[in-house]
């Protein structure tokens, strides 16, 4: 099962679920990419009767959260029971609701690295990136990856770290690691969303604004499968502008 949270009170970009993209709404082009994967469901996470409206309009399915929740996880399990036979799905991908060109394939690639390998408690997704274009940008969240791979699987790294800062640091006469930009995508075990979501709000959370966080806090690991390709996050006016650029060139 696929749950988009779409929040209608973003503090950086008010109303940005519902803001027009190239004629629908932001979120009709996420739910687009959810319908387009192996997923057996898929339902958005509202916070607010006019995105439950909007969805239902274009013929999507939609569930009620509160406005409270603290994050896109809490919203995703507050859904999750909320929706009927929620209970029967022991594996929920969280796709957030301000990625309108995720590839399905990556949603796909997720899912069954999930399904390969059971011991994975969550996952997640992150590209390599150039330093020049990520670094100074605290919008563009980083992922500190494992050099290791997992098993022999080389596209699927473990997790030590995000964060909005330039990480890894690249000090004067050091050696460039590489940079890794994180897609805003997890996929949990039923058990394990529902232990994150019992857990408060964790001191690197809180900092960071990063709910990822929460989890590695509390000893949960996050595997990263490794992809290719480019993806357009919208948490700015200006990401809005540039994708609605995006999508003009894209069409002629």
């Amino acid at each position: 099962m696929v749950i988009i949270p779409a929040r209608l009170s973003s503090s950086r970009l008010p109303g940005k679920v519902l803001a027009d993209l190239g004629g629908k709404p932001i979120v009709q082009w996420v739910y687009e990419v959810a319908s387009a994967t192996s997923a057996d469901a898929v339902y958005a996470a509202a916070d607010d009767t006019r995105v439950v409206e909007a969805v239902e309009g274009f013929g999507g399915r939609a569930v009620m959260t509160s406005p409270a929740c603290p994050s896109g996880t809490d919203r995703v399990s507050e859904a999750l029971e909320r929706i009927p036979d929620g209970d029967a799905f022991d594996l929920v991908v969280n796709l957030q609701g301000d990625e309108p060109f995720l590839p399905p394939n990556v949603v796909d690639g997720l899912i069954d690295m999930m399904a390969d390998d059971p011991s994975i408690q969550l996952g997640t997704v992150a590209v390599p990136a150039e330093r020049a274009e990520i670094a100074s940008d605290p919008s563009k969240v980083k992922a500190v990856l494992a050099a290791a791979s997992a098993g022999n699987r080389p596209d699927i790294r473990r997790a030590l770290y995000f964060t909005r800062a330039a990480a890894p640091y690249l000090r004067e006469g050091g050696a460039e690691a590489g940079m890794f930009l994180h897609w805003g995508i997890y996929a949990y075990r039923r058990d394990v969303l529902k232990r994150i979501v019992a857990l408060p709000e964790s001191p690197l959370e809180r900092c960071e604004k990063l709910e990822q966080l929460r989890a590695l806090e509390n000893g949960i690991s996050i595997s990263a499968l490794v992809a290719e390709g480019k993806s357009v996050g919208i948490d700015t006016p200006e990401d809005l502008e540039n994708a609605r650029r995006s999508l003009e060139w894209n069409s002629k």
